[in-house]
């Protein structure tokens, strides 16, 4: 056995903050694998039910979701009672509902308490009607996005 800080066996102190270290490593990386395969599974059950949406509110809510991904790709796409959403660290800033699958008249686009919209008025609306939204509509709903997610750059 090799001698090592004195008695045989015993590692040293370097020894022990090195095999400390490198387990604290594994541990991280695995910790980051499966919050890969939870982001990935979370994404996959998203895409499903944007699949299983009627003609429109379909569309609607892939546009959306590509726009999510490409202005605000820190968000997390999660299922939000049971509809799109997209959240940071958990929790949902963002979201999509369909009105064809809630029997309603129109689908809705909306914020939570977690946007980052508030402003000096002290009033700001947390929800939007879309039927078939506009090239101008789709444009405004990339900048509540682009704010809702913290980016108030303009």
């Amino acid at each position: 056995m090799t001698k090592r800080n004195g008695a045989a066996g015993e590692f040293s102190a370097q020894e022990r903050a090195a095999m400390k270290e490198r387990a604290d490593e594994l541990k991280a990386e695995a910790k980051r694998a499966k919050g890969a395969e939870k982001a990935a599974a979370d994404e996959a059950a998203l895409l499903a039910r944007i699949e299983e949406m009627p003609d429109g509110d379909r569309q609607m809510a892939e546009r959306l979701h590509q726009m999510v991904a490409t202005i605000a790709p820190d968000l997390s796409p999660k299922l939000y009672y049971g509809q799109p959403g997209y959240a940071r660290d958990g929790k949902v800033v963002v979201f999509f509902r369909s009105g064809q699958m809630d029997k309603e008249r129109y689908s809705t686009f909306g914020v939570s308490a977690q946007a980052a919209l508030d402003d000096e008025s002290g009033l700001w609306p947390t929800a939007y009607a879309l039927i078939d939204p506009s090239e101008k509509a789709w444009e405004q709903l990339g900048e509540i996005v682009r704010r809702a997610a913290g980016d108030n750059s303009a």
